[in-house]
């Protein structure tokens, strides 16, 4: 069924690998569909879902550039998935940022969450919560052992 609400990215012309290449990356994820103004020609637009949230990818040429103001946040269940999502998106030309931020190389942000992450920082434990967050601050690719340690006053 199709989606009634989809967030938009706009791609210069690569909406169909990327949305292809996202898929492959996020359990229960799916490539739906590309619409192709010419048959034998790029796809305009891909729909896709990523973990069942909808999306379209959109190619627009020079006329848009991605920034941070639109990012994509993935919570993953440790450390071992963390590491496999921010190397498959950094592979090909991607970028780190701090903070658990990435630029992947189609030059979307994306933000790679451990799980324990908002449990730390959400924790009764003000104290505990606030030296997590200032772990945090100074990492790129987020650490989950440090993050627990530093909560923990280690």
């Amino acid at each position: 069924m199709q989606a009634k609400v989809r967030t938009c990215l706009a791609f210069r012309d690569q909406a169909e690998e990327a949305a292809r290449f996202y898929v492959s990356l996020i359990p229960g994820s799916e490539f739906e569909t590309a619409f192709r103004p010419d048959p034998n020609g790029p796809a305009l637009m891909a729909l896709f879902t990523l973990a069942g949230t909808p999306y379209q990818a959109l190619n627009m040429g020079d006329y848009v550039t991605l920034n941070d103001a639109v990012s994509i946040s993935v919570v993953t269940k440790d450390q071992e998935e963390t590491d496999r999502l921010w190397e498959a998106l950094l592979a090909g030309g991607g970028a780190e940022n701090r903070c658990g931020w990435l630029r992947d190389r189609f030059g979307l942000s994306w933000q790679i969450v451990p799980e324990a992450l908002p449990r730390l920082l959400t924790d009764p434990d003000r104290a505990a919560a606030a030296r997590a967050m200032q772990a945090m601050m100074g990492m790129v690719k987020l650490d989950v052992a440090a993050l627990e340690k530093a909560f923990r006053g280690e």
